[in-house]
C-alpha cells in the first residue's frame, strides 16, 4: 500500500467506529443527526473538496460531485446512517480499486523490468569498472558474468555461454553464445563469462526498443476505449437529468411523497458514475499488451489489438517467414555439352556483388572468391536476375523470363525449388536448382490460423509458380501469388484488401517489407528488432522467427477483446437493472453502491485476466 492508501484505510476504520457508535448510542433529538456528522466528515471531506475544485474548473459531472450530492441529499432526507454508509462503502471501493489497478500495473511493470542498471566496462588495463549502460559508447568492450543480464547489444569476442532469452522472445529454450555470436540486451547470461563488443548505444538497444514500444502502446487507443470515453460524456449527464426529472415530476403531477422520489433520484446519482468502464477497459488493453510482450509479441496499441482480433485474411511472405531463408544449391543441370563446373562458376561470378540470399548460396557452392577484373558491367533487375560481363563474355543469370527476353529458350524445370537459369555469350548453358528449408513450426502455424477461423491464408513469393505451389502444398496453404516483383507485393495486398471481410494481416521478416507492412490493416514484422524500418512500419513485432507467434497474437487479441466486451455488457447491464429498480422504488441505496463500486471492482478483477497469458495461449 502507498502512504495515501494507508491514510484512507485509517479514515475508513475511524469512520466505521464512529458510525457504529452513532447507531448504538440511545440519543434522540438534535444530537442524533449531529452524531452522524462526525463519521460523515471523516470519510467524505476529500470527496466533497475534490467536487468543489472540479466544479470551479468546469468539471461538474464527475464521481465526486455525484457521490457528494447523493449523500448530502440522503442526510437532508433524514437517512443519516445510509448517507454515511454509502460514502464509507464508496471509499472502501475506491481503495480496493486503487489496490487492484496498482497490482495489475505492478505486474506489467515487473514483466518489463528487463533493463539492466549497470554494466561492466572493460578498461585498457584489463580491470572492469561498473558504470551506467547509458555511458558506454559503441565499440566499447563489456564483461558479463554468469547470472547477469546483458546490458547492451553487441558481438561476443571471447567466452562461451548460454543465454536465457525468455524476457524478449517468450521462449524458455536457452540460446548458445560463442565468439562471433550476436548478444541481445535484456537476456540473462546463464553460465560462462562473456566479453562483448558493443554494437548499439543504450538508447538504440533491443531492450530499449522493447520497452519503448510497450510504454507507447497505451497511447494508441482502441475503438472500444474511444467509445467508452464518448459514452461517459453522454451517459452521466443523461442519468443526472433523469434523476432531476424523477425527483420533481411525480410529486408535482401526481402529488406523491417528495421524500420517496428524492431517494429514488439519489440512487440514480450513485449509479450514474461510469467508473467500471472508464477504468477497466484501458486496463484490459494494457494487460493484454503486457501479457503479449511476455510471450515475445509486441503489439503497438489497443487499436492494433482490436484490428488483429478481427483478422479474416492472413498474407505471408515465403522467404524468411515460412521458410528459413538459408538457400543452398541442390542441383546443377547443364544443357547439352556444357560443363557443370563452368555453369556454377559463371553464375557465382555474375552474382559476386549481390547481397541476395540466392547469390550468397551460389558463391558458397562455388567455394572461391571473384577477382574484381573478372566481372564488369553488372546490371541487376529486381525479381529477374543479373546481366554482366564475365571474363569478357555477356552473361545472363536469373529467371526464365530474363532469358526469354533475350530470345533464348531455357529448359522447363519440374522439380521443387528456386531455378536460376544461366546463359553466356548468347548460348543457353543450363540451370541451377536452389532450395530453401521450411521452418519447423510453419505447417502448425498455418493449421492454427485455420483453426482460429481465418478465411484466407495467402503466400507471396518471387519464386516460380511450381516451386511456390510445392511449398504451399507442404504447408497446407490454398492460395499462392508467385513470380512477384518487389512492387507486386504491395499491388497484391491492395487487391486482397478489396475482397476482405474482416482485417487483413501481412506477416514478413522485415527485409524490404516496410511498404507492405504499412499498407496492410495490421503489419507483422517477424524477428525484426534488427531492422529499424520494419519496426517503424509494423504494427506488431514478433521477437523471434517462430511463425506460431502470429496465431498466438490473434488468440491473445481475441481474449482481450472478449474481456472488454464482458466488462461492457456486465457493467451496463447491472447499472441499467439498478436504474430500473430504483425508478420503481425496489432498489435501496445499498444496491446503488454495489452497481457503482462493486461492479467497478469486479470489472477490474476481470480485466486483470488479460495479463494472465498461459503457455497454451501461444502454443495451442
Amino acid at each position: 500500500m502507498t502512504r495515501e492508501q494507508k491514510q484512507t484505510l485509517v479514515r475508513i476504520l475511524v469512520s466505521a467506529g464512529l458510525l457504529a457508535a452513532a447507531v448504538l448510542l440511545p440519543v434522540q433529538g438534535i444530537l442524533r443527526p449531529t452524531l452522524f456528522l462526525f463519521p460523515y466528515a471523516v470519510i467524505s471531506w476529500d470527496v466533497l473538496w475534490e467536487a468543489v475544485q472540479n466544479i470551479a474548473h468546469g468539471k461538474v459531472f464527475d464521481e465526486h460531485f455525484l457521490m457528494g450530492i447523493a449523500t448530502v441529499g440522503a442526510l437532508a432526507a433524514g437517512q443519516y446512517a445510509e448517507a454515511v454508509s454509502v460514502m464509507l462503502f464508496y471509499q472502501i471501493g475506491e481503495l480496493l480499486e486503487d489496490c487492484a489497478v496498482d497490482h495489475s500495473r505492478k505486474n506489467i511493470r515487473s514483466l518489463m523490468n528487463i533493463r539492466p542498471d549497470s554494466a561492466g566496462l572493460l578498461l585498457p588495463d584489463g580491470s572492469v569498472k561498473t558504470v551506467s549502460p547509458e555511458k558506454i559508447a559503441v565499440g566499447s568492450t563489456i564483461v558479463v558474468k554468469p547470472g547477469e543480464r546483458i546490458p547492451l547489444d553487441g558481438t561476443v569476442l571471447r567466452g562461451e555461454s548460454t543465454a536465457d532469452t525468455s524476457a524478449l522472445t517468450g521462449e524458455s529454450m536457452p540460446r548458445r553464445l560463442a565468439a562471433g555470436s550476436e548478444a541481445l540486451s535484456g537476456c540473462i547470461n546463464l553460465s560462462g563469462v562473456l566479453t562483448i563488443q558493443v554494437t548499439r548505444a543504450y538508447g538504440e538497444s533491443t531492450v530499449s526498443k522493447v520497452l519503448e514500444l510497450v510504454e507507447h502502446a497505451s497511447s494508441q487507443k482502441a475503438k472500444s476505449e474511444n467509445f467508452i470515453t464518448k459514452f461517459a460524456r453522454i451517459y452521466t449527464p443523461a442519468v443526472v437529468l433523469a434523476a432531476v426529472v424523477l425527483a420533481c415530476l411525480p410529486p408535482l403531477l401526481f402529488q406523491l411523497p417528495l421524500r420517496d422520489w428524492v431517494m429514488r433520484a439519489l440512487n440514480f446519482l450513485v449509479v450514474s458514475c461510469p467508473c467500471a468502464l472508464v477504468i477497466s477497459i484501458p486496463l484490459t488493453f494494457f494487460g493484454g499488451i503486457g501479457g503479449a510482450s511476455r510471450c515475445g509479441i509486441l503489439i503497438k496499441g489497443g487499436n492494433y489489438m482490436e484490428t488483429l482480433a478481427k483478422t479474416d485474411t492472413v498474407v505471408c511472405d515465403k522467404t524468411g517467414t515460412l521458410t528459413k531463408g538459408t538457400f543452398h544449391v541442390t542441383q546443377v543441370v547443364p544443357a547439352g555439352s556444357a560443363d557443370k563446373g563452368r555453369l556454377l562458376e559463371i553464375a557465382a561470378l555474375a552474382e559476386s556483388c549481390s547481397s541476395h540470399p540466392i547469390a550468397t548460396s551460389l558463391r558458397e557452392a562455388w567455394g572461391k572468391s571473384a577477382v574484381p577484373e573478372q566481372v564488369t558491367d553488372i546490371q541487376e533487375t529486381a525479381g529477374r536476375g543479373v546481366q554482366a560481363m564475365v571474363n569478357g563474355q555477356p552473361v545472363l543469370v536469373g529467371s526464365s523470363a530474363l532469358l526469354q527476353q533475350a530470345g533464348l529458350t531455357p529448359l522447363e524445370v519440374t522439380q521443387p525449388g528456386t531455378v536460376v537459369q544461366v546463359a553466356a555469350d548468347g548460348t543457353y548453358l543450363g540451370y541451377i536448382l536452389i532450395s530453401d528449408e521450411v521452418k519447423e513450426h510453419s505447417k502448425e502455424a498455418i493449421s492454427q490460423l485455420k483453426a482460429e477461423g481465418i478465411r484466407r491464408v495467402v503466400m507471396l513469393t518471387g519464386d516460380d509458380q511450381k516451386a511456390a505451389e510445392t511449398v504451399a502444398s507442404q504447408l497446407g496453404i490454398d492460395e499462392v501469388r508467385a513470380e512477384l516483383l518487389p512492387g507486386g507485393k504491395v499491388d497484391t495486398v491492395e487487391d486482397l484488401l478489396q475482397n476482405k471481410k474482416g482485417s487483413l494481416v501481412f506477416m514478413g521478416d522485415g527485409i524490404n517489407d516496410a511498404p507492405v507492412l504499412a499498407r496492410a490493416d495490421v503489419g507483422v514484422a517477424m524477428g525484426a528488432l534488427g531492422s529499424d524500418a520494419a519496426v517503424e512500419a509494423a504494427d506488431v513485432v514478433l521477437m523471434d522467427d517462430d511463425p506460431l507467434k502470429l496465431p498466438a497474437a490473434i488468440r491473445i487479441s481475441r481474449k482481450t477483446l472478449r474481456i472488454v466486451r464482458e466488462n461492457i455488457v456486465f457493467a451496463l447491464g447491472i447499472k441499467l437493472l439498478v436504474l430500473i429498480l430504483s425508478a420503481l422504488g425496489l432498489a435501496t441505496m445499498w444496491a446503488a453502491v454495489f452497481a457503482d463500486v462493486g461492479v467497478t471492482i469486479l470489472a477490474i478483477l476481470n480485466a486483470a485476466r488479460a495479463l494472465n497469458i498461459r503457455k497454451t495461449d501461444t502454443r495451442k
